[in-house]
């Protein structure tokens, strides 16, 4: 598949959406810089694809980091327009981190396998943040107040026992060719499609924006 067969799976108005700046914005710009700084040793560039409305990109430069944002539209006006599955313009090593949040799910699953050979070589370590099926996502969350406890309870609310292809984008109004949750794509086949290129550093659900899930990977050829 080549770049511009799936610049249509972005939203239509691109324009209109890369003005809009929401809660979840500001909170994963946050978990990224906390997941970088807890797992990430002796980080310095960072790979950014799929900036979006650069809130990411204005926080990790202003803590210091070296910052290359990489996009497949240029309507986000990123440092190089391209694609995850082809970062031949970079060399090995490049980059000690890749953050690809909210990205993947937006190229088929037989082109995965590709980005993340590609991602594991350009950087030492990835935050790969993917979006968890479900329309509605309800929380009980219970937080005592002491100890630092934080106990909470997510439902997602999506049929369980659908398998998709992974080839259609039939997911979020035609942007998602996958998402976590899903027969074949629950985090335990995610992990295994990870397993090649990467050790696992940790993964999570996040508490503050159930959409997500997201991975802290190491990688094995750096």
């Amino acid at each position: 598949m080549k770049q511009q067969d799936y610049l249509g799976i972005m939203p239509v108005d691109r324009d209109e959406w890369f003005k809009k700046i929401g809660l979840s914005n500001f909170t994963n710009a946050y978990y990224q810089f906390r997941d970088i700084s807890t797992y990430c040793e002796n980080t310095y560039k960072v790979l950014e694809v799929g900036p979006g409305q650069g809130l990411t990109s204005q926080l990790l430069r202003w803590k210091g980091y070296e910052l290359t944002t990489l996009d497949v539209d240029d309507t986000f006006h990123p440092d190089v327009v391209g694609s995850v599955h082809d970062l031949s313009r970079f060399t090995d090593g490049a980059f000690d981190v890749a953050i690809v949040s909210h990205v993947l799910e937006h190229i088929p699953i037989s082109m995965l396998a590709q980005s993340l050979a590609e991602l594991s070589r350009v950087a030492k370590y990835a935050l790969i943040y993917l979006p968890v099926a479900g329309n509605r996502h309800s929380q009980v969350r219970v937080i005592p107040g002491f100890r630092g406890l934080d106990i909470s309870f997510i439902f997602d609310i999506f049929n369980y026992f659908r398998k998709p292809t992974g080839e259609e984008a039939i997911f979020c109004q035609g942007q998602h060719y996958w998402e976590i949750g899903y027969r074949g794509f629950r985090v335990g086949d995610t992990l295994r499609r990870f397993e090649p290129f990467y050790d696992v550093l940790n993964h999570y659900r996040n508490k503050d924006w159930n959409p997500s899930y997201n991975f802290v990977l190491k990688s094995k050829h750096l």
